[in-house]
Parts: structure tokens; sequence; C-alpha cells
């Protein structure tokens, strides 16, 4: 079996790799990137899977590609996912995502390949929800709050249509939160990590930057996520679309709360809220109903929060520490 993940140099797509090479050494994994792409997230795979430059909003390089590797499922990862800058650059937010999966798609049909085609959407998409029509379900209408959104809806409704119009075996996911090692530091749990560990060497001064603390979300750590994506093409039904979410919800000051607990630094820390991390508009309560996932897969999250958060922190002091070193040759 071919694989081939788009976006695989990412958080989500490097640790998808990590898990099928772990877990599936049968399949040949293949991954997408572009030529500035970093490499950091899969230096410890690079030589077990083959790397092909490719632009999503460069419809020949898709079809060349497909033709070429023939892959036989396609977990559709890239995108332009950080929703703040969604609002300082909406149009390349939407052509990324909704111009580029529609060339995917497009590829698909013109190269005659028939993979399964995982379409990753957001639980963005269904945007404010009030407290009544909570856990949010598949059938929640969707209220887009940020150019992001907006672009995850039309990825959404493209992979939807595709299937509807061609035939094309496009699996859907709302992907609730979630977080782990190799986290962006633009995401909220990774950048409050990243601080707290600047504090602990004293890279730092004692005051963590925060934005809306009062949030809340419902969190799943990404190694759970990702096989939950491999179920998803293992078990579940072309056409359908899934919730995927954890089940620790909180606010995310509570989140901080939970992270400052286990920090290896003595002395009391201040918490400052920029202004410059506020949204123009905020979803503030995301609560996920994941049981036609469930039924579907059987799957459960299994990673607990608090070994996520400590995990991330490893991360991030993995990361200072070979900086300084580097620093210093």
């Amino acid at each position: 079996m071919k694989v081939l993940v788009t976006g695989i140099t990412g958080f989500v797509g490097s640790h998808l790799a990590d898990y099928i090479l772990e877990h599936h050494a049968e399949v040949e994994v293949h991954g997408t990137k572009r030529w500035r792409s970093p490499l950091n997230n899969i230096s410890g795979i690079i030589s077990r899977i083959k790397l092909h430059d490719c632009d999503l909003r460069d419809l020949s390089s898709l079809i060349h590609l497909f033709e070429e590797i023939k892959p036989d499922v396609i977990f559709h990862l890239a995108a332009q996912s950080f929703v703040p800058t969604s609002f300082t650059a909406p149009v390349d937010t939407l052509e990324n995502n909704i111009i580029g999966t529609t060339n995917l798609l497009e590829a698909v049909r013109f190269s005659k390949i028939d993979p399964v085609i995982h379409i990753c959407s957001s639980s963005e998409v269904y945007g404010q929800v009030e407290s009544k029509d909570l856990p949010i379900t598949e059938d929640c209408p969707f209220h887009p709050a940020s150019p992001y959104a907006v672009s995850k809806v039309g990825e959404d409704m493209i992979g939807y249509m595709y299937f509807v119009a061609y035939g094309l075996k496009i699996i859907r996911t709302r992907m609730f939160t979630h977080t782990g090692p190799r986290r962006g530091d633009l995401f909220v749990t990774s950048a409050f990590a990243k601080q707290i560990a600047q504090i602990e060497k004293g890279l730092q001064k004692p005051e963590i930057r925060v934005g809306n603390l009062e949030s809340v979300r419902t969190f799943a750590d990404v190694r759970d996520v990702v096989r939950a994506y491999w179920l998803l093409v293992e078990k579940c039904s072309p056409g359908e679309v899934y919730n995927i979410g954890g089940t620790a919800t909180m606010t995310v000051r509570e989140m901080l709360d939970k992270m400052i607990a286990i920090a290896k630094m003595k002395g009391k820390l201040k918490i400052k809220v920029d202004r410059s991390l506020l949204r123009p508009a905020d979803v503030t309560l995301q609560i996920p109903c994941i049981k036609k996932f469930q039924k579907a897969t059987g799957w459960k999250s299994e990673i607990p929060f608090e070994k996520t958060i400590s995990d991330l922190l490893d991360y991030w002091r993995r990361d200072i520490d070979q900086m300084k070193a580097g620093s210093c040759l």
C-alpha cells in the first residue's frame, strides 16, 4: 500500500508518518513538501519516507505527483492552520485551503486514480455554539468566525461535492483542539509551554503573555489523533463526516494552571494579557460529540492530558537546549 500525506513536515503530518512507520511497516509512506518547508519534525524518519516537492496551488505539480506514485490513500493535512494569521492574510488562507484542496481533488480525477481521501476540516467551522447545543454534533450548523473557519467550511463542502458529483472516496473529519510535542509556538498550549521552558532556563522574565483565558476547549493528544485518522480510512465510509476530539474539557486558564503546576521553577509567575493575542472574533465554547466516530471505529483517547502537557514541556526544554548548544559552536 502507498500512502501520501500532504503536509508531512508539519505537526500532525509528522506524527502520522511516525505512527504508520511504527505500526504498519508494510506501508510505503510518501509526503509532500514545499522547497522552503522545515524538515526538523521528520528528521528522525527522513530516510524511511519519500518526499516530493509539490505546491497545492499548482495543479500540474499535483497531477505529475499522482501519476508518478499512484497513492492508495491520501491524508490531506496541508493547510494554513493558524486562526490569527487568517485575519491578517485572509486571501492567502482561502487560496491555500480551498483552492489547494480543489486542485488536489481535480488532480485525483485527471490522474484516474481511486484512492481513499481524508479531508481534514476543523471544529472551527461550527463557530460560537450556545451552551444548550452542546456537545457539538456533526449536524450543528456552520457559524464560521474567522477567515480560517470559512476556508475550512469551503474545504469541507468541496470534499463532499466531489464525493457526490464524481464518486471520489472522500471521508471528512472535523477535528477539535489537539496538541502535543512539535506543536508550533503560535498555538496556545505550545505558546505557554515554550514560555515556561524559557523561564525555567532563565531566558525570559517570570511573566507569561496570554490572550483570552476563559475559552472552553476539549483537548486531545496528537498521538491519539493520528491513530484515529488511520482507523478512519480503515473503517469509515466515503461521503461521511466525523467529529474527532478528546475528553479533557477545561478553560484555557485551567490548562495553563495545570502546566504551571508541573513546571520546574521557583517563585511566582505573573500572567499578563497581551492584547495582540486577542482575536477580532473568538470561539469560546468547543465541546465535541464524537459518538458517531466511536461507533464506526471503536476509537477512544488513551493519553492523559497530564502526559500531553508534560511531553510538550519536555519538547520545548530539549529544543531550547539544542538551540543553546548550537549557539555555542
